[in-house]
């Protein structure tokens, strides 16, 4: 389909669809490439990402919805699935969410409605400004109670909890190195495995956390 009155999809110099006011239910309908976010009525091209990126990205994707359909305690969406915050603020694709079964709700057909449980970011080159500054306000404003931002290539890995006063902190991790997640029960992970080259098979981190 067109956005707004503009046929040619093509991209400036700052990387941005050239399309014009785009509203975000035009957005959603859109058939171009999908590796995109909604961002003040235009939609804005991410960057590329690094083969490890990429690898710590599969590798969350599976253990993480491993454990949720072994749980039975939510349900996993990701990178270019949608999640639409506050009306009027910005529409974003997150590298991972975690629903949980109790909000289920806000799942829409191509996009979560609201703040996810559980926001994982992996920051690349490209995008350690965006994930660390705009993306990092944006959960913070639109209440997701808790934000992963992962960055492989510093072996840098920061786990922010949402406070009662709306305020990210970050989280400190004990001497044994496992973060344990405050917004999805049960849940836990070692640093070390985030670190690890190569990554841990599944089968390994699904028997760490008792469910195989």
């Amino acid at each position: 389909m067109s956005l707004g009155t503009v046929h040619t999809i093509a991209y400036d110099e700052k990387s941005r669809v050239v399309a014009g006011p785009v509203t975000y239910e035009e957005f959603l309908q859109w058939e171009g490439d999908p590796h995109v976010e909604w961002v003040n009525g235009e939609v804005t091209r991410m960057g590329p990402i690094s083969d490890v990126h990429d690898d710590l990205h599969a590798f969350l994707i599976s253990v993480l919805r491993s454990r949720a359909e072994v749980v039975g305690d939510g349900t996993i969406r990701h990178n270019p699935f949608q999640m639409k915050l506050a009306s009027g603020g910005p529409g974003r694709a997150p590298d991972l969410q975690y629903v949980l079964t109790a909000h289920v709700g806000i799942l829409k057909p191509t996009y979560t409605d609201g703040p996810a449980d559980l926001v994982i970011e992996i920051v690349s080159a490209g995008t350690r400004g965006i994930d660390r500054g705009d993306k990092f306000f944006e959960y913070e404003a639109g209440r997701v109670p808790e934000y992963w931002l992962l960055d492989p290539a510093r072996d840098r890995h920061e786990f922010y909890q949402l406070g009662p006063d709306g305020i990210y902190r970050l989280a400190t991790i004990p001497a044994d190195g496992v973060y344990r997640s405050s917004a999805i029960p049960g849940l836990w992970i070692r640093l070390d495995w985030l670190n690890r080259r190569p990554l841990p098979t599944i089968v390994t981190v699904l028997k760490e956390w008792g469910i195989i």
